[in-house]
């Protein structure tokens, strides 16, 4: 299935205030890995920046002022996420913003309507990580992902490292080579790709050594014992068997 780890940046919190999106960033994922297929751009809001939003992402009403505008770019965008299963975390923001936009510039359409699916990766880590932060921050040190380079959020960095998070949440995969690029940190501006999806080598598989197999057989004796039986135990003798 083809999914889309998106992510935006707004002049503030509520659609219901006209707040409107200023940069989106997307990466896209086939078969669990990135390939390379990265959307993303700023946009010219016509509005004020929140100086609260403005701290968390650090774009000015300056570097926009010459920047296309979400109706400029609404086909091209659409065309990105169609019939894709979309991942967001916290979509439910994200989602109301972008259904906005569609409005603003009688796209008439949604998110649920072009993508195949949205996927909150917020209610998928409050569900693994039950009474825990679960922001991308905070998965990303539980997790052990490196987001060092987030000093300011940015859409497409963000989309990146939460393609991380997802794929370990989801599956255990980890480092998809989102190494550090040199520059300045705090840019938030987009200045290429920051990975080469061509360059990385096959994912690395970690296959159980003799000690950790030997702690599982004995674990799983000591779980017969206790229950009287184990279930994994009988099927692995009938595989071995047939």
């Amino acid at each position: 299935m083809r999914q889309i780890v998106l992510d935006t940046e707004t002049t503030g919190l509520e659609v219901a205030q006209n707040h409107r999106i200023i940069e989106i960033g997307a990466v896209e994922i086939i078969d669990r890995r990135l390939t390379g297929n990265h959307y993303h751009c700023y946009l010219q809001p016509d509005r004020a920046i929140d100086a609260g939003a403005a701290e968390v992402h650090g774009i000015t009403e300056e570097f926009l002022a010459d920047k296309p505008r979400f109706e400029d770019v609404a086909d091209e965008f659409l065309a990105y996420v169609e019939g894709a299963e979309v991942i967001i975390h916290n979509a439910a923001f994200d989602v109301a913003f972008l259904d906005y936009e569609f409005k603003l510039c009688k796209a008439n359409t949604r998110m649920d309507i072009i993508c195949a699916s949205v996927v909150d990766s917020l209610l998928l880590a409050r569900k693994e990580y039950p009474g825990q932060r679960n922001s991308l921050d905070a998965l990303c040190r539980r997790l052990g992902i490196d987001n060092s380079r987030r000093k300011l959020h940015g859409a497409l960095l963000d989309s990146e490292i939460l393609a991380e998070v997802y794929l370990t949440m989801t599956g255990g995969q980890s480092d998809l080579g989102l190494e550090s690029t040199e520059g300045d940190s705090n840019n938030t501006q987009y200045d290429g790709p920051l990975f080469d999806a061509g360059s990385h080598p096959p994912l690395r598989v970690v296959q159980a050594d003799a000690a950790a197999l030997e702690a599982h057989s004995a674990y799983l004796e000591r779980l017969a014992e206790a229950a009287g039986g184990c279930a994994w135990t009988s099927l692995v003798g009938e595989a071995t068997a047939s």
